[in-house]
């Protein structure tokens, strides 16, 4: 069977349902209402961040900064274990009667790969908890989405949501004041 003919003959898979709101208030109560409904797979999309979408989503704060914390640390401490190794035990060198264990000396490079780890425990730590990098969202095909990032605000359900039922979430958005809702497929 050819992929034409594939293509032809599989029916295309519901991704979600996607609701067009007027302003950044529909769009915070509208989110309010999908938690009270149950609906734990969704997400919101607007232009800027709304301040109260992650109350109204009930999000639980990021674990970024921890995994940032632990990073940082283990920078500092990795530092002050590689010179000491290197100045103290493996090539004791005496400078003008200065001690091996030199405090001072030590906090440029100890700053510096602190700071190096934690940065990279953030880019990372960020992709690995965001799930990226995913190069494809069916959202992206639907073309009223390419006004989130100018003057649309948008919420999503999942189909994936245990809860899931097409009519039941079109007739949440219609009764939240949508201004226009759409099937995604994938």
């Amino acid at each position: 069977m050819s992929t034409i003919d594939k293509k032809i003959t599989e029916p295309e898979k519901l991704y979600g349902i996607l609701a067009e709101f007027r302003n950044p208030k529909e769009l915070v109560d509208v989110a309010k209402t999908i938690v009270k409904s149950g609906y734990t797979k969704f997400d919101t999309f607007s232009p800027f961040p709304i301040h109260g979408m992650d109350k109204a989503m009930s999000l639980k704060k990021s674990k970024l900064g921890w995994i940032v914390l632990l990073h940082g640390l283990f920078g500092l401490i990795g530092a002050i274990s590689m010179i000491y190794f290197m100045s103290v035990v493996d090539y004791p060198h005496n400078i003008s009667g200065k001690p091996f264990l030199n405090g001072p000396a030590w906090v440029p490079v100890t700053f510096e790969l602190t700071v190096l780890l934690s940065s990279f425990g953030a880019v990372f730590g960020m992709f690995f908890l965001n799930g990226l990098p995913k190069l494809h969202n069916p959202l992206f095909n639907v073309a009223r989405f390419k006004k989130a990032t100018d003057d649309g605000f948008f919420a999503y359900v999942e189909a994936d949501d245990t809860l899931f039922d097409s009519d039941k979430v079109r007739k949440l958005f219609e009764e939240a004041g949508a201004t226009h809702i759409e099937e995604v497929y994938d």
